[in-house]
């Protein structure tokens, strides 16, 4: 049992956010430099020649230099198991990341210097917010020219709602910046702006007021570094572990994630607050993580991560027990028994066939279409987690076969991607066309090309006018104005994956009219209601 526990508590499962740029692939890769898993980080841009990031597996996220979907990384650092979700910052993805929000126990938000808080970031935290998942938040490319310190953490404050509190500071800025001040250890490290130097450089300064700080970065620096921090201890409050657990308070620290440079401060620092794994809630009750009996979820799918082998992984979180190779659980939602024989951990594209895993940990299992997102595996307990919900679609479009020789391999494709959750599928209740709906319009482009590179099959699309989709909730299904609704409304009316009904609606004008003119009907923006 001791075992176990001490299993659990060396757990840090976490997921990195930031609005596309802020630099959040490459301070994974930073982290993953620190746990002695790459050697050399991927981010090196020389003569055009670009090795892709170690995170960014799909061809399309390699051709486009964005994080497309999820990826699962694991490393050990100083004897503590640490598990990254890297999330695509692209708007157009930001339903994946909502999802991995369910399965990460804290979150690093990152920040740049120059742009500030975007509005990907205010979406993305807001969620955070509303789970109370534990932030810290890292500002990113001191090296550039940017915004001063006290106007980006007021800034913080601000748009995100956050409490903020700096564990490290930043000497100067830009061309004039020297390096970082670190609260939380009390030491300075110098920037030399050489990547490989930068981790050994930090030198001892308990007290500010001696002269060994003027040697070390200038008279002028030092006092205003003495002033800065004097002033920011008594505009922010002191850090509180407990205040940062609850989500009530964030940590701020700040440094320059491609010079590697304010990284280990962080990293560091983490894992000393960052929370073990959490207890989670079910529909039934709440699931701690040192239950004996095993308890996990699917929050997210992959199809062919090996596109010589036709295989889906299903990503799932383990929130209680252990899991165990090839021994039987329960797939709740269909009632059956399956049992794993490779279950892999994750190393970005290198996967390991692992015995057995912890909460906390991330397991993927290979799928023949038996999971799809949102699923819970158990010892035998019909448990369901939820909150893995199917977002309102913002953009629209007819699918139709570009090669009648490829119908079944285009309806396999489909199939496969949707479970995914990569878009949404309807079907027209009046004539059974197919319409996908995605929340970016990035998505068209990325399941047209996977259905031709993985699934041989082609595709093209025809623009169709709806301005929302919504579930539809009836009182009373025998009801005549249910009935009416659905008669008047008959061409606007299609079926989900699930076979629930959704109304698709052509502006927020006729969504409003049919909204007034059918009270006993609810419509819901999200699938889960």
């Amino acid at each position: 049992m001791k075992s176990f526990q001490k299993e659990l508590n060396r757990r840090r499962t976490f997921g990195i956010i930031s609005h596309p740029d802020a630099g959040k692939t490459t301070l994974t890769e930073k982290l993953l430099l620190f746990g002695g898993a790459i050697q050399e980080a991927g981010a090196v841009k020389s003569n055009k020649i670009k090795k892709g990031a170690t995170s960014d597996f799909m061809e399309i996220e390699r051709q486009r230099g964005i994080s497309v979907a999820t990826s699962v990384l694991g490393f050990e650092y100083k004897d503590i198991k640490i598990n990254i979700l890297d999330t695509p910052g692209h708007k157009d993805f930001a339903e994946d990341t909502f999802r991995t929000l369910t399965a990460v126990d804290s979150v690093i938000v990152v920040i740049d210097v120059a742009k500030g808080v975007e509005e990907q970031t205010e979406k993305l935290v807001e969620v955070c917010r509303m789970r109370n998942i534990p932030m810290i938040v890292f500002i990113n490319k001191m090296d550039r020219e940017g915004k001063d310190a006290f106007e980006l953490l007021d800034e913080i404050e601000q748009k995100l709602n956050l409490t903020v509190t700096p564990l490290s500071y930043p000497i100067g800025m830009g061309y004039d910046f020297k390096g970082i001040y670190n609260i939380w250890e009390k030491n300075v490290n110098l920037f030399t702006g050489d990547p490989r130097k930068d981790i050994e450089d930090t030198i001892e300064i308990s007290d500010l007021t001696s002269s060994e700080l003027d040697d070390l970065i200038g008279d002028e620096a030092a006092n205003e570094l003495r002033e800065e921090l004097e002033l920011a201890q008594g505009v922010y409050p002191e850090f509180d572990k407990d205040a940062y657990l609850r989500g009530q308070l964030q940590p701020v620290f700040f440094g320059s994630a491609l010079n590697n440079f304010g990284v280990r401060e962080l990293l560091d620092c983490f894992i000393s607050i960052a929370p073990t794994p959490r207890p989670k809630e079910s529909e039934e009750r709440i699931v701690k993580p040192e239950e004996d009996k095993f308890t996990g979820f699917v929050f997210k799918i992959h199809a062919n991560m090996d596109p010589r082998h036709r295989d889906r992984l299903a990503f799932v979180k383990i929130v209680s027990g252990t899991f165990e190779r090839n021994k039987p659980y329960l797939h709740v939602r269909n009632d059956k028994k399956l049992k794993f024989a490779s279950p892999n951990a994750f190393f970005a594209e290198k996967k390991e066939i692992v015995d057995v895993s912890y909460p906390g940990d991330i397991v993927g299992l290979h799928d023949t279409g038996n999971f799809k997102i949102g699923d819970t595996l158990t010892e035998g307990e019909a448990l369901n987690y939820r909150g893995i919900p199917s977002f309102s679609p913002e953009h629209f479009r007819y699918i139709n076969n570009a090669d009648p020789m490829k119908s079944k391999q285009l309806a396999k494709g489909i199939d496969q991607l949707m479970d995914e959750g990569v878009a949404q599928l309807f079907t027209l209740e009046l004539n059974g066309r197919k319409i996908i709906g995605t929340v970016g319009a990035l998505q068209f482009e990325v399941i047209q090309y996977r259905l031709e590179h993985e699934y041989g099959a082609k595709c093209t699309y025809e623009n169709l006018n709806v301005h929302k989709a919504t579930w539809i909730e009836a009182e009373d299904e025998k009801s005549e104005e249910f009935k009416d609704f659905k008669r008047l409304k008959s061409k606007f009316l299609a079926k989900d994956k699930k076979g629930q009904l959704v109304f698709l609606a052509d502006s927020q004008f006729s969504l409003q009219m049919t909204r007034d003119k059918y009270p006993s009907i609810k419509f819901h923006f999200t699938s889960e209601f």
